[in-house]
């Protein structure tokens, strides 16, 4: 079993894109670069507690008032690059998702329906101010999807197994845009010379529309987030789904189906493993 820790944790993993600043209009551009030069900039565990913090009153706020103003920041190839949070806009996107994974009467007592409609209604109303806004951040729950590994290479998977201190491990992947769109472009390319059109297709396309979104120069991070509290330093070190799905790729692309099913058997086994976690007692 992993190891207790003190550090929240939402089972989720994350895929961000950070853009340089000379992607943002001003005056944001100038925000963000004043922000970068901060001597501390907040963490992923700082955005947590923040959102955690918006469920303890009664009734609970499902959606912050005012959008953030803070980001990740980090630098690529000597060039300053930042993922705006957004923590409204992806607020509202995951309150539309909640209401296809779980029935009513569960929603009801985690959310009020009056709450989820106000959400509902302040959302729509926005959209049509900021018809084009997308997130920089996607979040997956209990799970890193297939079609974010077709992004990365394994040469690019960074693992540290944290300490006794307490300090998280951390495992995530980070590639180039121009390398993120031209593997899934690749992988695309074979999935659809192989296979039918599926679930995986469908994301991959979806995913590269939203990546067509952002600055060239930009940065694509895959990160674990709190998956690795749901699985153990042995299972971490040996995790390498990235080159799972490149070998399962390339043997689609050789025609060679057994290898394909073999990769493809080996990523499935390990994440059904993690996403029956999510119900046990």
């Amino acid at each position: 079993m992993p190891a207790a820790t003190s550090v929240l944790v939402p089972y989720a993993s994350y895929l961000r894109v950070y853009e340089p600043l000379a992607a943002f209009p001003e005056p944001e551009r100038s925000h963000w670069a004043r922000y970068a030069r901060r001597e501390r900039t907040p963490t992923a565990q700082d955005e947590l507690r923040r959102s955690l913090a918006d469920l303890l009153p009664t009734p609970p706020v499902a959606v912050p008032v005012h959008e953030s103003a803070d980001a990740f920041v980090t630098e690529a190839d000597g060039v300053v690059c930042v993922c705006p949070w957004r923590t409204r806009l992806r607020g509202w996107l995951a309150l539309e998702e909640l209401t296809e994974l779980f029935p009513p009467t569960v929603l009801d007592a985690v959310l009020p329906p009056v709450v989820r409609g106000q959400a509902a209604a302040d959302y729509e109303a926005w959209r049509e101010r900021n018809p084009d806004a997308r997130p920089w951040i996607r979040t997956a729950v209990w799970q890193v999807p297939v079609r974010w590994f077709t992004l990365f290479a394994d040469d690019e998977r960074e693992y540290e197994p944290g300490d006794v201190a307490g300090v998280a491990p951390v495992l995530r992947y980070r590639t180039p845009m121009v390398q993120a769109r031209r593997r899934l472009a690749r992988s695309l390319k074979a999935l659809r010379e192989s296979v039918d059109e599926g679930p995986l297709t469908e994301g991959l396309v979806d995913v590269g529309r939203w990546l067509e979104e952002f600055h060239p120069r930009s940065l694509v991070e895959l990160d674990y987030g709190g998956l690795v509290h749901a699985l153990s330093p042995v299972q971490l070190a040996e995790d390498h789904s990235a080159a799972d799905v490149a070998e399962g790729i390339a043997a689609l692309r050789d025609g060679d189906g057994e290898g394909a099913g073999e990769a493809y058997g080996r990523l499935t086994d390990r994440w059904r493993a993690v996403r029956d976690r999510q119900f046990a007692n």
